[in-house]
Protein backbone atom coordinates (compact mmCIF):
# COMPACT_ATOMS: atom_id res chain seq x y z
CA UNK A 1 0.00 0.00 0.00
CA UNK A 2 1.20 3.51 -0.89
CA UNK A 3 1.32 6.01 1.81
CA UNK A 4 3.70 4.71 4.34
CA UNK A 5 1.04 2.09 5.67
CA UNK A 6 2.90 -0.45 8.18
CA UNK A 7 1.31 -3.35 9.51
CA UNK A 8 2.03 -5.29 12.77
CA UNK A 9 0.97 -8.82 13.31
CA UNK A 10 -2.44 -9.39 14.46
CA UNK A 11 -5.89 -7.77 13.19
CA UNK A 12 -5.57 -4.51 15.21
CA UNK A 13 -2.80 -3.26 13.78
CA UNK A 14 -4.25 -3.52 10.30
CA UNK A 15 -5.22 0.14 12.23
CA UNK A 16 -2.13 1.24 13.26
CA UNK A 17 -1.40 3.99 10.55
CA UNK A 18 1.46 6.26 9.54
CA UNK A 19 1.08 9.61 8.31
CA UNK A 20 1.53 10.19 4.55
CA UNK A 21 3.61 12.90 5.31
CA UNK A 22 7.49 12.71 5.71
CA UNK A 23 7.34 13.24 9.13
CA UNK A 24 6.09 9.77 9.66
CA UNK A 25 4.18 9.08 12.81
CA UNK A 26 4.47 10.22 15.89
CA UNK A 27 7.36 8.21 17.96
CA UNK A 28 4.51 7.28 20.74
CA UNK A 29 2.58 5.77 18.15
CA UNK A 30 5.55 3.57 17.19
CA UNK A 31 6.97 2.45 20.45
CA UNK A 32 3.45 2.56 22.69
CA UNK A 33 1.48 -0.30 20.52
CA UNK A 34 -1.15 -0.69 23.38
CA UNK A 35 -2.68 2.61 22.58
CA UNK A 36 -3.45 2.21 18.93
CA UNK A 37 -6.43 3.93 19.02
CA UNK A 38 -3.95 6.99 19.82
CA UNK A 39 -2.25 5.99 16.98
CA UNK A 40 -5.30 5.78 14.73
CA UNK A 41 -6.92 9.19 15.27
CA UNK A 42 -4.32 11.34 16.71
CA UNK A 43 -4.32 12.89 19.92
CA UNK A 44 -8.47 11.06 20.54
CA UNK A 45 -9.98 14.53 20.32
CA UNK A 46 -12.79 14.93 17.86
CA UNK A 47 -12.61 18.17 15.58
CA UNK A 48 -13.28 21.25 16.73
CA UNK A 49 -17.06 22.31 15.94
CA UNK A 50 -16.52 25.51 14.36
CA UNK A 51 -18.70 26.53 11.07
CA UNK A 52 -17.18 27.98 8.05
CA UNK A 53 -19.13 30.90 5.89
CA UNK A 54 -17.68 32.16 2.58
CA UNK A 55 -18.45 30.65 -1.28
CA UNK A 56 -16.73 27.55 -2.60
CA UNK A 57 -15.73 25.90 -5.85
CA UNK A 58 -15.12 22.35 -5.19
CA UNK A 59 -13.51 20.35 -7.99
CA UNK A 60 -13.98 17.00 -7.68
CA UNK A 61 -10.45 15.09 -9.47
CA UNK A 62 -12.19 12.08 -11.53
CA UNK A 63 -9.17 10.84 -12.32
CA UNK A 64 -7.99 10.55 -8.14
CA UNK A 65 -11.12 9.00 -7.77
CA UNK A 66 -11.56 6.03 -10.24
CA UNK A 67 -7.85 5.35 -9.03
CA UNK A 68 -8.86 5.11 -5.38
CA UNK A 69 -12.10 2.72 -7.01
CA UNK A 70 -9.70 0.79 -8.62
CA UNK A 71 -7.05 0.30 -5.38
CA UNK A 72 -9.70 -0.55 -3.74
CA UNK A 73 -10.94 -3.04 -5.33
CA UNK A 74 -7.66 -4.89 -5.49
CA UNK A 75 -7.93 -5.08 -1.44
CA UNK A 76 -9.61 -8.95 -1.15
CA UNK A 77 -10.00 -9.01 -5.13
CA UNK A 78 -11.45 -12.23 -6.29
CA UNK A 79 -9.58 -12.91 -9.24
CA UNK A 80 -12.65 -12.99 -11.61
CA UNK A 81 -13.22 -9.92 -13.93
CA UNK A 82 -13.10 -7.06 -11.02
CA UNK A 83 -14.89 -9.16 -8.33
CA UNK A 84 -14.28 -8.50 -4.85
CA UNK A 85 -14.57 -10.55 -1.57
CA UNK A 86 -14.41 -8.71 1.74
CA UNK A 87 -16.94 -9.35 3.99
CA UNK A 88 -17.92 -7.57 7.66
CA UNK A 89 -14.31 -8.23 9.67
CA UNK A 90 -12.56 -10.26 7.71
CA UNK A 91 -8.81 -9.41 6.94
CA UNK A 92 -9.49 -8.19 3.70
CA UNK A 93 -11.94 -5.43 4.93
CA UNK A 94 -9.59 -4.54 7.78
CA UNK A 95 -7.03 -3.94 5.23
CA UNK A 96 -9.04 -1.70 3.29
CA UNK A 97 -10.31 0.07 5.99
CA UNK A 98 -6.54 0.64 7.26
CA UNK A 99 -6.24 1.89 3.09
CA UNK A 100 -9.45 4.70 3.69
CA UNK A 101 -7.66 5.76 6.94
CA UNK A 102 -4.72 6.30 5.32
CA UNK A 103 -6.46 8.37 2.52
CA UNK A 104 -8.49 10.17 5.13
CA UNK A 105 -5.02 11.32 7.10
CA UNK A 106 -3.99 12.52 3.20
CA UNK A 107 -6.45 14.79 2.97
CA UNK A 108 -6.29 15.92 6.29
CA UNK A 109 -9.35 14.75 7.89
CA UNK A 110 -9.24 12.69 11.18
CA UNK A 111 -10.11 9.08 11.33
CA UNK A 112 -12.13 7.73 13.43
CA UNK A 113 -13.65 4.15 14.19
CA UNK A 114 -16.45 3.18 16.46
CA UNK A 115 -17.25 0.26 18.42
CA UNK A 116 -19.07 -1.49 15.19
CA UNK A 117 -16.51 -1.18 13.07
CA UNK A 118 -18.08 2.21 11.44
CA UNK A 119 -14.74 4.06 9.83
CA UNK A 120 -15.32 7.86 9.88
CA UNK A 121 -12.83 10.78 8.08
CA UNK A 122 -13.67 13.82 10.38
CA UNK A 123 -13.66 17.35 8.61
CA UNK A 124 -13.48 20.36 11.25
CA UNK A 125 -16.43 21.70 12.52
CA UNK A 126 -19.66 20.62 12.07
CA UNK A 127 -19.95 18.85 8.64
CA UNK A 128 -22.40 17.22 6.03
CA UNK A 129 -21.53 13.36 5.95
CA UNK A 130 -21.12 11.23 2.82
CA UNK A 131 -20.54 7.63 2.75
CA UNK A 132 -22.07 4.28 2.26
CA UNK A 133 -19.76 0.99 2.97
CA UNK A 134 -16.75 -0.81 1.85
CA UNK A 135 -17.86 -4.31 3.22
CA UNK A 136 -19.13 -7.01 0.21
CA UNK A 137 -21.11 -9.74 -0.45
CA UNK A 138 -19.59 -13.37 -0.70
CA UNK A 139 -19.17 -13.14 -4.10
CA UNK A 140 -18.99 -8.90 -4.50
CA UNK A 141 -18.40 -6.51 -6.79
CA UNK A 142 -16.69 -3.72 -6.95
CA UNK A 143 -19.01 -0.82 -7.10
CA UNK A 144 -21.40 -1.96 -4.21
CA UNK A 145 -20.68 0.35 -1.26
CA UNK A 146 -17.65 0.87 -2.33
CA UNK A 147 -18.39 3.72 -4.76
CA UNK A 148 -20.13 6.02 -2.28
CA UNK A 149 -17.39 5.47 0.11
CA UNK A 150 -14.38 6.76 -2.33
CA UNK A 151 -17.23 9.36 -3.56
CA UNK A 152 -17.13 10.56 0.00
CA UNK A 153 -13.84 10.38 0.28
CA UNK A 154 -13.42 12.68 -2.65
CA UNK A 155 -15.65 15.23 -2.23
CA UNK A 156 -14.18 15.65 1.37
CA UNK A 157 -10.71 15.90 -0.41
CA UNK A 158 -12.51 18.40 -3.22
CA UNK A 159 -14.22 20.33 0.06
CA UNK A 160 -10.40 20.86 1.74
CA UNK A 161 -9.03 21.67 -1.29
CA UNK A 162 -11.15 24.61 -2.15
CA UNK A 163 -11.15 25.70 1.90
CA UNK A 164 -14.91 24.64 2.34
CA UNK A 165 -17.31 23.58 3.06
CA UNK A 166 -16.78 21.00 5.72
CA UNK A 167 -17.28 17.32 4.41
CA UNK A 168 -16.62 14.22 6.44
CA UNK A 169 -17.09 10.61 4.73
CA UNK A 170 -17.92 7.46 6.05
CA UNK A 171 -18.04 3.93 5.57
CA UNK A 172 -20.03 1.81 7.73
CA UNK A 173 -19.78 -1.56 8.63
CA UNK A 174 -21.52 -4.46 7.85
CA UNK A 175 -24.02 -3.07 5.78
CA UNK A 176 -24.35 -6.50 3.27
CA UNK A 177 -25.79 -8.32 6.44
CA UNK A 178 -22.95 -11.26 7.21
CA UNK A 179 -24.45 -10.56 10.21
CA UNK A 180 -27.72 -8.20 10.82
CA UNK A 181 -29.43 -5.87 8.39
CA UNK A 182 -27.57 -2.56 7.86
CA UNK A 183 -25.33 -4.03 11.14
CA UNK A 184 -23.04 -0.94 11.16
CA UNK A 185 -25.90 2.08 10.47
CA UNK A 186 -28.31 0.25 12.35
CA UNK A 187 -26.26 0.50 15.93
CA UNK A 188 -24.91 4.09 14.98
CA UNK A 189 -28.61 5.45 14.46
CA UNK A 190 -29.21 3.65 17.82
CA UNK A 191 -32.13 1.60 16.18
CA UNK A 192 -30.29 -1.28 17.47
CA UNK A 193 -27.91 -1.72 20.62
CA UNK A 194 -24.64 -3.05 20.67
CA UNK A 195 -25.38 -5.41 23.21
CA UNK A 196 -27.55 -7.05 21.33
CA UNK A 197 -26.05 -7.10 18.04
CA UNK A 198 -23.12 -8.75 19.95
CA UNK A 199 -25.20 -11.67 20.01
CA UNK A 200 -25.88 -11.88 15.90
CA UNK A 201 -24.24 -15.00 14.18
CA UNK A 202 -23.15 -15.84 10.79
CA UNK A 203 -23.82 -18.61 8.71
CA UNK A 204 -20.35 -20.02 10.08
CA UNK A 205 -21.41 -19.46 13.87
CA UNK A 206 -19.51 -16.26 14.56
CA UNK A 207 -20.68 -14.26 16.33
CA UNK A 208 -20.54 -10.52 15.78
CA UNK A 209 -18.92 -9.53 19.16
CA UNK A 210 -16.33 -11.87 18.38
CA UNK A 211 -16.06 -10.63 14.99
CA UNK A 212 -15.27 -7.13 16.39
CA UNK A 213 -12.51 -7.87 18.98
CA UNK A 214 -10.47 -6.88 16.17
CA UNK A 215 -10.93 -3.53 16.81
CA UNK A 216 -11.40 -3.16 20.64
CA UNK A 217 -8.10 -1.82 21.06
CA UNK A 218 -8.32 0.93 18.96
CA UNK A 219 -12.19 1.45 18.93
CA UNK A 220 -13.11 5.03 19.84
CA UNK A 221 -16.79 6.24 21.44
CA UNK A 222 -19.85 6.17 19.34
CA UNK A 223 -19.75 9.95 17.28
CA UNK A 224 -23.05 11.77 18.16
CA UNK A 225 -25.26 12.79 15.26
CA UNK A 226 -25.36 16.76 15.82
CA UNK A 227 -21.89 16.71 14.59
CA UNK A 228 -23.50 16.16 11.17
CA UNK A 229 -25.87 18.49 9.19
CA UNK A 230 -27.42 15.31 6.84
CA UNK A 231 -26.16 12.42 4.71
CA UNK A 232 -25.69 11.59 1.10
CA UNK A 233 -25.20 8.32 -0.51
CA UNK A 234 -23.83 7.69 -3.70
CA UNK A 235 -24.58 3.87 -4.99
CA UNK A 236 -25.23 1.98 -8.01
CA UNK A 237 -28.49 1.43 -8.93
CA UNK A 238 -28.22 -2.84 -8.76
CA UNK A 239 -31.42 -2.88 -11.18
CA UNK A 240 -31.84 -3.03 -14.72
CA UNK A 241 -33.92 0.60 -14.82
CA UNK A 242 -31.16 3.02 -16.01
CA UNK A 243 -29.17 0.47 -17.83
CA UNK A 244 -32.30 -0.23 -19.66
CA UNK A 245 -33.80 3.43 -20.18
CA UNK A 246 -30.50 5.14 -21.19
CA UNK A 247 -31.05 7.11 -18.03
CA UNK A 248 -27.61 7.83 -16.27
CA UNK A 249 -28.74 9.48 -12.74
CA UNK A 250 -31.62 8.19 -10.39
CA UNK A 251 -32.33 10.43 -7.46
CA UNK A 252 -34.26 8.35 -4.72
CA UNK A 253 -37.75 9.44 -3.57
CA UNK A 254 -38.07 6.55 -0.71
CA UNK A 255 -36.13 2.98 -0.24
CA UNK A 256 -38.29 -0.18 0.46
CA UNK A 257 -38.43 -1.96 3.77
CA UNK A 258 -37.41 -5.13 4.84
CA UNK A 259 -38.10 -8.08 6.45
CA UNK A 260 -35.84 -11.25 7.21
CA UNK A 261 -36.15 -14.57 9.98
CA UNK A 262 -34.86 -17.89 9.74
CA UNK A 263 -37.76 -20.39 9.58
CA UNK A 264 -37.05 -24.60 10.22
CA UNK A 265 -39.04 -27.46 9.97
CA UNK A 266 -38.34 -30.71 11.53
CA UNK A 267 -39.32 -33.78 10.47
CA UNK A 268 -37.97 -37.07 10.90
CA UNK A 269 -34.30 -38.24 9.58
CA UNK A 270 -34.69 -41.14 8.31
CA UNK A 271 -33.09 -44.17 5.47
CA UNK A 272 -33.32 -43.11 2.04
CA UNK A 273 -34.23 -46.77 1.07
CA UNK A 274 -36.07 -48.40 3.15
CA UNK A 275 -38.50 -45.85 4.46
CA UNK A 276 -41.26 -45.68 2.39
CA UNK A 277 -42.45 -42.13 0.61
CA UNK A 278 -45.96 -42.00 2.21
CA UNK A 279 -43.91 -42.86 5.68
CA UNK A 280 -41.64 -39.81 5.35
CA UNK A 281 -41.80 -37.08 7.06
CA UNK A 282 -38.93 -34.84 4.92
CA UNK A 283 -38.06 -31.26 5.70
CA UNK A 284 -36.65 -30.74 2.20
CA UNK A 285 -40.35 -32.15 1.12
CA UNK A 286 -41.84 -29.75 3.26
CA UNK A 287 -39.82 -26.66 2.83
CA UNK A 288 -40.71 -27.57 -1.27
CA UNK A 289 -44.44 -27.26 -0.75
CA UNK A 290 -43.94 -24.49 1.65
CA UNK A 291 -42.57 -21.98 -1.16
CA UNK A 292 -45.13 -23.28 -4.09
CA UNK A 293 -48.11 -22.34 -1.45
CA UNK A 294 -46.48 -19.32 -0.88
CA UNK A 295 -46.05 -17.86 -4.36
CA UNK A 296 -49.55 -18.86 -5.12
CA UNK A 297 -51.53 -17.40 -1.68
CA UNK A 298 -49.04 -14.17 -1.78
CA UNK A 299 -50.39 -12.84 -5.36
CA UNK A 300 -53.46 -11.65 -3.85
CA UNK A 301 -51.09 -9.47 -1.63
CA UNK A 302 -48.14 -8.08 -3.13
CA UNK A 303 -47.67 -5.48 -5.84
CA UNK A 304 -45.42 -5.53 -9.21
CA UNK A 305 -42.54 -4.49 -6.95
CA UNK A 306 -43.14 -6.25 -4.45
CA UNK A 307 -40.58 -9.08 -3.80
CA UNK A 308 -39.37 -12.20 -1.52
CA UNK A 309 -36.87 -15.03 -1.89
CA UNK A 310 -35.58 -17.85 0.21
CA UNK A 311 -31.55 -17.27 -0.43
CA UNK A 312 -29.60 -19.62 2.30
CA UNK A 313 -31.11 -23.11 2.60
CA UNK A 314 -29.28 -25.61 5.67
CA UNK A 315 -30.53 -29.65 5.01
CA UNK A 316 -29.82 -31.98 8.23
CA UNK A 317 -28.01 -33.96 7.91
CA UNK A 318 -27.30 -33.04 4.07
CA UNK A 319 -26.34 -36.40 3.02
CA UNK A 320 -27.54 -38.44 -0.54
CA UNK A 321 -28.67 -41.45 1.31
CA UNK A 322 -30.62 -39.73 3.90
CA UNK A 323 -33.78 -38.27 4.28
CA UNK A 324 -33.71 -34.81 6.09
CA UNK A 325 -34.62 -34.59 8.77
CA UNK A 326 -34.47 -30.33 9.77
CA UNK A 327 -34.10 -27.76 7.06
CA UNK A 328 -33.69 -24.13 8.11
CA UNK A 329 -34.09 -21.33 5.57
CA UNK A 330 -34.18 -17.62 5.01
CA UNK A 331 -37.12 -16.21 4.55
CA UNK A 332 -36.17 -12.17 3.25
CA UNK A 333 -39.25 -10.09 1.27
CA UNK A 334 -39.77 -6.46 1.36
CA UNK A 335 -41.85 -3.55 -0.16
CA UNK A 336 -42.68 0.18 0.27
CA UNK A 337 -45.53 -0.42 2.36
CA UNK A 338 -45.26 -1.11 6.15
CA UNK A 339 -48.96 -2.92 6.47
CA UNK A 340 -48.14 -5.11 3.26
CA UNK A 341 -44.59 -6.48 4.84
CA UNK A 342 -47.11 -6.97 8.15
CA UNK A 343 -49.61 -9.45 5.47
CA UNK A 344 -46.70 -11.02 4.05
CA UNK A 345 -45.79 -11.41 7.56
CA UNK A 346 -48.68 -13.47 8.13
CA UNK A 347 -49.23 -15.37 5.19
CA UNK A 348 -45.38 -16.93 5.64
CA UNK A 349 -46.21 -18.36 9.15
CA UNK A 350 -49.70 -19.26 8.47
CA UNK A 351 -48.79 -21.20 5.42
CA UNK A 352 -45.46 -22.57 7.52
CA UNK A 353 -47.20 -23.97 9.74
CA UNK A 354 -50.08 -25.49 7.89
CA UNK A 355 -47.38 -27.22 6.03
CA UNK A 356 -45.67 -28.55 9.19
CA UNK A 357 -48.92 -29.86 10.57
CA UNK A 358 -50.18 -31.67 7.76
CA UNK A 359 -46.65 -33.50 7.48
CA UNK A 360 -47.03 -34.35 11.03
CA UNK A 361 -43.66 -32.39 11.56
CA UNK A 362 -43.00 -28.37 13.94
CA UNK A 363 -42.00 -25.35 12.76
CA UNK A 364 -40.30 -22.82 14.49
CA UNK A 365 -39.70 -18.94 13.60
CA UNK A 366 -36.33 -16.92 14.11
CA UNK A 367 -36.15 -13.42 15.36
CA UNK A 368 -37.91 -10.49 12.97
CA UNK A 369 -34.79 -8.57 11.82
CA UNK A 370 -36.49 -5.61 9.37
CA UNK A 371 -35.71 -2.00 8.35
CA UNK A 372 -38.62 0.11 8.22
CA UNK A 373 -39.74 1.81 4.58
CA UNK A 374 -38.47 5.58 4.86
CA UNK A 375 -38.43 8.24 2.41
CA UNK A 376 -36.01 10.83 1.49
CA UNK A 377 -35.15 14.37 3.28
CA UNK A 378 -37.40 16.72 0.26
CA UNK A 379 -34.40 19.64 1.00
CA UNK A 380 -31.78 17.19 0.15
CA UNK A 381 -33.55 15.11 -2.49
CA UNK A 382 -34.26 19.15 -4.63
CA UNK A 383 -31.09 19.46 -4.10
CA UNK A 384 -29.74 16.19 -6.08
CA UNK A 385 -32.48 16.75 -8.51
CA UNK A 386 -31.62 20.68 -9.40
CA UNK A 387 -27.71 19.30 -9.29
CA UNK A 388 -29.08 16.16 -12.08
CA UNK A 389 -30.88 19.03 -13.89
CA UNK A 390 -27.48 21.08 -14.32
CA UNK A 391 -24.79 18.18 -15.14
CA UNK A 392 -27.59 15.58 -16.55
CA UNK A 393 -30.70 17.02 -18.26
CA UNK A 394 -33.28 15.10 -19.93
CA UNK A 395 -31.21 11.73 -18.55
CA UNK A 396 -32.04 11.36 -14.84
CA UNK A 397 -35.23 10.59 -13.06
CA UNK A 398 -36.61 10.43 -9.51
CA UNK A 399 -37.01 6.77 -8.17
CA UNK A 400 -38.10 4.20 -5.28
CA UNK A 401 -34.83 1.80 -4.25
CA UNK A 402 -35.61 -1.70 -4.37
CA UNK A 403 -32.71 -2.50 -2.25
CA UNK A 404 -31.78 -1.46 1.35
CA UNK A 405 -28.97 1.23 2.15
CA UNK A 406 -27.28 2.44 4.99
CA UNK A 407 -29.52 5.87 3.70
CA UNK A 408 -32.38 3.74 5.16
CA UNK A 409 -31.00 3.62 8.95
CA UNK A 410 -29.43 7.34 9.12
CA UNK A 411 -32.54 9.03 7.55
CA UNK A 412 -34.19 8.24 10.82
CA UNK A 413 -31.49 10.53 12.87
CA UNK A 414 -30.03 13.12 9.86
CA UNK A 415 -31.95 14.17 6.76
CA UNK A 416 -30.95 11.48 4.11
CA UNK A 417 -31.01 11.71 0.13
CA UNK A 418 -29.37 9.11 -2.44
CA UNK A 419 -28.05 9.05 -6.12
CA UNK A 420 -27.89 6.27 -8.20
CA UNK A 421 -26.13 5.78 -11.48
CA UNK A 422 -26.70 2.87 -13.83
CA UNK A 423 -25.65 -0.76 -13.47
CA UNK A 424 -24.54 -2.64 -16.63
CA UNK A 425 -27.38 -5.61 -17.48
CA UNK A 426 -28.66 -4.47 -14.37
CA UNK A 427 -25.87 -6.93 -12.36
CA UNK A 428 -25.08 -6.66 -8.95
CA UNK A 429 -24.38 -8.63 -5.36
CA UNK A 430 -22.07 -10.78 -8.51
CA UNK A 431 -18.46 -10.79 -9.85
CA UNK A 432 -19.42 -8.99 -13.16
CA UNK A 433 -21.37 -6.24 -11.59
CA UNK A 434 -19.99 -2.98 -13.37
CA UNK A 435 -21.26 0.67 -14.38
CA UNK A 436 -19.51 2.52 -17.27
CA UNK A 437 -16.92 4.92 -15.76
CA UNK A 438 -18.00 7.70 -17.38
CA UNK A 439 -21.27 7.08 -15.86
CA UNK A 440 -19.46 7.06 -12.19
CA UNK A 441 -17.72 10.10 -13.19
CA UNK A 442 -21.13 12.16 -13.84
CA UNK A 443 -22.66 10.78 -10.88
CA UNK A 444 -19.58 12.25 -9.13
CA UNK A 445 -20.51 15.32 -10.67
CA UNK A 446 -24.37 15.74 -9.64
CA UNK A 447 -23.15 14.21 -5.98
CA UNK A 448 -20.14 17.33 -5.44
CA UNK A 449 -22.66 20.29 -7.00
CA UNK A 450 -25.85 18.93 -4.04
CA UNK A 451 -23.08 18.67 -1.55
CA UNK A 452 -21.70 21.80 -1.87
CA UNK A 453 -25.20 23.35 -2.23
CA UNK A 454 -26.18 21.49 0.89
CA UNK A 455 -23.19 22.40 2.95
CA UNK A 456 -22.86 25.75 2.60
Amino acid sequence: MRGGTFLLPGVAAFFLLSSSSSEGPPPSCMQKYSDLNACFAGPNVLPSRTSLFMTFAMKPNPARFLQDLHELRQIGAAGIGKGVQRRAFSAADLTARSWLADRMRDADLTPHIDPAGNTFGLADGRSLLVGSHSDTQPEGGWLDGALGVVAGLELARAAKDAGGPPISCVSFQDEEGRFGVLTGSDIWSGKLALADADRFYDTDGVCFADARTGIADIAGEFLPHDMFSGFLEMHIEQGPYLDETGLKIGVVSDIVGIRDMTVVFEGRQNHAGTTPMHLRQDAFQALSKFNTLLNDRLRNVVMPTTVWTIGHIALHPNASSVVPGRAEFSMQWRDGDADRLARMEKVIRDTASEVAKDANMSVNFGALMGIEPVAMDQRMRDALEVAADQQAPELWRRMPSGALHDASNIATVLPAAMLFVPSIGGISHAFDEDTDEADLVLGLQVLATAAEALAS
